[in-house]
């Protein structure tokens, strides 16, 4: 028997997605979104500093009817990790445009992973096509000043002044669109799908550490005095929640006095499971899928374009064991839960709506994510009753299964 469904006071970890941003970004963001869910669902949110160690959070106040919850917040912090990855030249991000390539198309996994979902990956062919647009233009250019060069003065100095013209424009422009990056993403998505190809799905030294160092936290977190420890991981972050979870119930084992869940958003586990050395997150993700200690939920949307929707992460990586219960898949449906005004706004807004599981809704709809954080329920309660969504997919496509 797991321990009382009614929360009093309730830890959360939230492990962001491949994001250089800092975390404060997320405070902002739950304050706006909450106070403006709390004013739609009836209840009232109240933000205050953390009370808790850690390198970033806050204190949330909840009040449910006559009900009061408190909540702390902590922010996993790996951003510096991030842009350390970020941190690339012009030339040295095409070479990692190559080698991604290379990695999910020599592996096979691109064309098992189009088999899944097709709106990931038009996302990250994006920034693929994106960037030889980017170089082509810029070769495009140098070649002109080359030419004009050429012809106005005579030979061999208008070839030397045309070479070095050429290279000087095309240089220029791909520094130039590098500075606007912040309005395409180009840049930024390269790094990001780069960061678990380069290795073929398997994690430095450096993440592994910083995980480890979650772990710990969500440890101790475990040994205090809280009714419910939520670990919420968001696009990439879900798949390093999912490890550090399976570690964490490996090494000390979940108190049966305490709630333990877990909430998936916006996963992109397969962009990474599909890959041939990643053993460790297939079989962390076989191992946490049927244990007991926990009470995993996974949301994603069909209208999210940058996650892979509806997808069984453990299920459509192969390594799905006989007795699989986690996780609980459903649907935050934009289209039903975002009124038509919103979801006009926003449907072209990739980037934003692929955190649009951590804002308000119009009509909740049973995911509500400021009540799954702050509210009286644990994780494990809200969704006993709640049948997967009919729409999930299931089917094995993964080629590696192995997780050794």
């Amino acid at each position: 028997m797991r321990a009382s469904s009614q929360i009093r006071r309730r830890r959360v970890f939230y492990i962001p997605g491949y994001d250089p941003i800092h975390p404060r970004r997320y405070r902002e963001l739950y304050r706006k979104e909450g106070a403006e869910q709390a004013g739609i669902s009836g209840y009232k949110i109240d933000l205050k500093p953390k009370t808790t160690q850690g390198a970033y959070g806050w204190h949330v106040t909840g009040t449910f009817d006559t009900t009061q919850v408190e909540t702390d917040v902590e922010v996993l912090v790996w951003s510096d990790i991030v842009k350390a990855s970020m941190g690339q030249s012009i030339p040295a991000t095409y070479l990692q445009l190559i080698q991604t390539a290379y990695a999910y198309i020599g592996s096979g996994a691109l064309f098992r992973l189009m088999r899944l979902r097709k709106g990931p990956m038009i996302a990250a062919l994006y920034p693929v096509f994106f960037l030889l647009a980017q170089l082509a233009v810029a070769l495009t250019a140098g070649w002109f000043g080359y030419r004009a060069l050429h012809a106005l003065t005579p030979q061999p100095v208008g070839a030397a002044l045309g070479g070095v013209a050429a290279i000087a424009i095309a240089a220029l422009i791909l520094r130039w669109f590098r500075r606007h990056d912040n309005k395409v993403f180009a840049y930024y998505l390269m790094h990001d799908y780069a960061y678990s190809a380069k290795s073929l799905g398997e994690n430095s030294p450096q993440l592994e550490a910083r995980m480890a160092d979650f772990g710990a936290a969500i440890i101790e977190a475990l040994q205090q005095d809280w009714d419910e420890v939520l670990v919420i991981g968001h696009s990439s972050g879900a798949h390093l929640a999912v490890s550090i979870l399976a570690d964490v119930i490996r090494k000390e084992g979940v108190p049966t006095d305490k709630a333990l869940g877990f909430l998936s958003l916006g996963q992109v586990v397969p962009m990474v499971s599909f890959l041939p050395r990643a053993h460790r997150l297939r079989r962390d993700l076989a191992y946490l899928s049927a244990r007991d200690e926990l009470a995993w939920v996974d949301v994603t949307a069909p209208g999210d374009g940058c996650a892979f929707a509806l997808c069984d992460p453990v299920s459509v990586s192969g390594v799905a064991p006989d007795n699989k219960q986690w996780p609980l898949v459903i649907s935050a449906a934009f289209t039903q839960t975002l009124s038509p005004q919103r979801w006009k706004a926003l449907r072209w807004r990739f980037f934003r709506l692929h955190f649009q599981y951590l804002c308000a809704f119009d009509t909740p709809n049973g995911y509500d994510y400021f009540e799954i954080t702050a509210g009286p329920q644990s994780l494990r309660a809200r969704f006993a009753d709640k049948s997967p969504s009919k729409s999930r997919i299931e089917r094995p496509e993964n080629r590696y299964t192995d997780t050794l």
